[in-house]
């Protein structure tokens, strides 16, 4: 594999060859931004790679569905209004996967490698970084960065930095059955609203009690063993098999709440808390889970009044490096305390493969615009990539990664029932404002 050296030095650094890494180069080089982009393999593989080519997939080789009516689908095609180096590459090499964008694996990596490479404006230095540059830098060294360079960047963020991924699954607020659930703080602390409370009688816990211990679990990758990941956060399955009222003392206690249906304590109770700021997210309180996700959906939905609740994320529990982004990021990506300093993919909170892809080109974009003395990307509050910077660095003491989902975006000035109708149209809206805003800006990427 070629490496290229510099003839002078670079305009920017961009710490790692991923999906984020590589997409935020690009961007840069785009706008004749010299950058050096440092990717530690192959002299130094992370236990999930094996593969010395840039933009590596280590789990699925899908990045999910392409149509409109669906979240990933919309990110994806915002991304291809920016000019996204992962989405063109994707399509060049993509295998049948029925309405999903799958690829090639091998043939995809080879050929980000290839086009990365082939820029004259981007040098790529195969080799660890261990200090945080001074100078204009990039970080998207990606969930699985090296120990040294986790430990500089917990540092630099004052500690903030997770090294696990342990959160509960996330439900849509309008797929909640309200005529079985209730909103009430425990003991009315706070307010009533902070919680939608989901109570269950006996027989509806035991049912419930029974499926759950019995669900299947994800396998636990050889690089999430013996690393602590359960030692703070037990998954309700596992605390459920300790005895059958366990949970009911846990995450599942009723204490301090009254059922307006019954005028009584519920015999058993899920707590849901608001996930964002606009109210149309809700967490699972106390929920983390290693359930494979078809079992988080067929057990939780169990729970009366989640009967047909619409999962935005499901559970999860693995190796996750990601920083406190509230605490340290502007909206953009740029690090609070270093004007010239951005974050970029899965270590910001944002999670799956495009989404961290999208994270680049923010990221890259904005550093670009500061390097040639412009304000930073404006993009509308009801496009996708928006919502998610939007999100990394909302306030949220619960702060936890976040995927390409509708329950991101602020809703439709006119209710639509249907829920494909609904989302086509947010999704209508997000590429309509995000084109306009982007041409005003001279940051839309026109196809040839």
């Amino acid at each position: 594999m070629r490496k290229k050296r510099a003839e002078k030095m670079a305009d920017i650094i961009v710490i790692g060859g991923g999906f984020a890494g590589t997409e935020a180069a690009m961007q840069l080089a785009k706008r004749g931004i010299k950058v050096t982009l440092y990717e530690m393999k192959p002299e130094k593989f992370s236990p999930a790679h094996s593969n010395a080519g840039l933009a590596e997939l280590v789990c699925s080789n899908s990045f999910k569905a392409t149509r409109l009516g669906c979240a990933a689908g919309l990110l994806k095609a915002e991304m291809k209004l920016m000019g996204s180096l992962c989405v063109d590459c994707a399509e060049k090499t993509a295998v049948p996967a029925g309405g999903a964008l799958a690829v090639d694996r091998d043939k995809f990596s080879a050929l980000v490698t290839q086009v990365i490479e082939n820029e004259p404006l981007i040098t790529v230095v195969r080799k660890e970084i261990t200090e945080i540059p001074d100078s204009p830098a990039i970080i998207a060294a990606g969930p699985l960065a090296s120990e040294t360079l986790s430990g500089k960047i917990s540092a630099l963020c004052n500690g903030n930095l997770s090294f696990f991924d342990a959160a509960a699954p996330i439900v849509t607020a309008d797929s909640i059955d309200m005529s079985r659930a209730f909103c009430q703080s425990r003991y009315d602390r706070g307010e009533p609203d902070d919680y939608i409370n989901c109570p269950l009688t006996r027989e509806e816990y035991e049912a419930f009690y029974g499926e759950l211990i019995k669900a299947e679990t994800a396998p636990v990758h050889g690089f999430d063993k013996n690393n602590g990941v359960y030692e703070g956060c037990m998954p309700v399955e596992v605390m459920a098999k300790r005895g059958k009222d366990t949970i009911r003392f846990g995450p599942m206690k009723p204490s301090g709440l009254t059922d307006p249906a019954t005028g009584r304590r519920p015999f058993a109770n899920l707590q849901l808390r608001k996930e964002n700021a606009q109210g149309t997210m809700y967490n699972l309180v106390g929920f983390q889970t290693n359930l494979k996700f078809g079992e988080q959906k067929r057990v939780f939905s169990m729970i009366p009044a989640l009967k047909n609740a619409e999962f935005v994320r499901y559970g999860v529990m693995h190796r996750n490096t990601f920083i406190n982004s509230p605490e340290a990021l502007e909206y953009g990506y740029r690090f609070k305390a270093r004007e010239n300093l951005w974050f970029a993919g899965q270590i910001t909170g944002v999670e799956g493969y495009m989404e961290s892809a999208g994270s680049g080109i923010t990221a890259g974009i904005n550093a670009a615009r500061y390097l040639q003395g412009k304000p930073p990307l404006k993009m509308p509050a009801t496009s996708m990539l928006s919502s998610l910077a939007r999100y990394v660095c909302t306030q949220n003491k619960n702060f936890q990664p976040m995927g390409a989902s509708f329950g991101l975006l602020p809703t439709l000035e006119t209710g639509i029932r249907d829920k494909r109708e609904r989302y086509e149209a947010l999704s209508n809206r997000a590429l309509a404002d995000l084109r306009e805003c982007l041409a005003e800006q001279g940051e839309l990427f026109e196809e040839e």
